[in-house]
């Protein structure tokens, strides 16, 4: 699509939703393909609907317009924090351990160059639809990132063999980051996934059954809706600026991520080894029994 249809789907979309949307209802946020241009659109259309000024409707917007900073590569940037609590708990040095990616989008490029620069992990694979790319030795984060966004692809990296995505899956690494499509681990390859820890930041990734497999493989799953919550949680941040039209430091904003990350994971390991389950199972607990409270709390009509 050109810049100018792109801009009318946006408006469109708008136009069609806006009545369903508010800073105190519901408050959209950046997903797969779309851009600050486009969130950018989106809120200034809605701004000419209603007539006034509300940059808080509408979250991973440019700076200038009221965007935090830090978006960018919030997704990822959360993902790595729960997994150096992950490797604490396990007691794993990550330093000059391994990782590989499926999925070399946003999410999985901030996790090879995060990965690499906050963990000490030695990015050995990585992969994109077109197929992925694998080194034992190493391969240099910032180059194959560099790589992938001149060509369009990570096919052809140079000092490196080619590896499909299902092998890439099955490598012996440290640090699993599954950043691409739904259901990649199923009953069907789960005995074969051969990490210590799988970083989630697709959503979806694993189907139930591998999970039940991954747990009792010993493999340690930090759950989609933890691992990747990094995104939605700087959004939550934006919406914040946006109301207090006061806008935080960049190592403010990690600084905060990095806090809601770290307790959101303690609050699930905790219920993660008091009850027995895998992670998604306790993560699942610890939400319902949050909403379960509230309920008491406001009292039952």
């Amino acid at each position: 699509m050109s810049e100018a249809e792109k801009q009318r789907l946006a408006r469109a979309y708008i136009r069609a939703i806006a009545w369903t949307i508010s800073v105190s209802k519901d408050v959209p946020a950046p997903d797969v393909y779309t851009t600050p241009q486009i969130m950018a659109w989106m809120m200034d259309e809605y701004e000419t609907m209603v007539g006034h000024h509300h940059p808080g409707v509408i979250t991973g917007k440019p700076i200038p317009l009221g965007g935090s900073e830090g978006r960018g590569d919030a997704t990822a940037r959360g993902g790595v924090y729960v997994t150096r609590e992950a490797a604490k708990q396990l007691n794993i040095d990550l330093r000059g351990k391994t990782m590989a990616i499926q999925g070399f989008g946003n999410a999985g490029q901030y996790a090879a160059l995060l990965g690499s620069e906050i963990l000490g992990l030695k990015l050995v694979a990585a992969s994109d639809s077109r197929g992925g790319i694998y080194n034992a030795k190493g391969l240099d984060p910032k180059q194959v990132v560099d790589y992938k966004l001149k060509s369009g692809s990570l096919h052809g990296f140079p000092g490196a063999e080619s590896i499909s995505n299902e092998e890439l899956l099955e490598l012996e690494v440290t640090v699993l980051f599954p950043s691409a499509l739904e259901n990649v681990i199923t009953a069907t390859n789960a005995d074969r996934i051969k990490c210590k820890i799988s970083c989630e930041l697709a959503n979806g990734p694993m189907t139930p059954e591998a999970d039940d497999i991954l747990h009792q493989n010993n493999v340690f799953v930090l759950p989609d809706f933890l691992a990747n919550a990094g995104g939605v949680t700087v959004s939550y941040f934006e919406q914040v600026q946006n109301t207090y039209n006061f806008y935080w430091p960049l190592e403010e904003i990690h600084q905060r991520l990095d806090e809601k990350m770290t307790r959101a994971f303690h609050g699930v390991s905790q219920m993660y080894l008091r009850e027995k389950v895998n992670m998604r199972q306790a993560a699942y607990l610890v939400s319902v029994a949050r909403v379960a409270e509230a309920c008491k709390l406001r009292g039952w009509v």
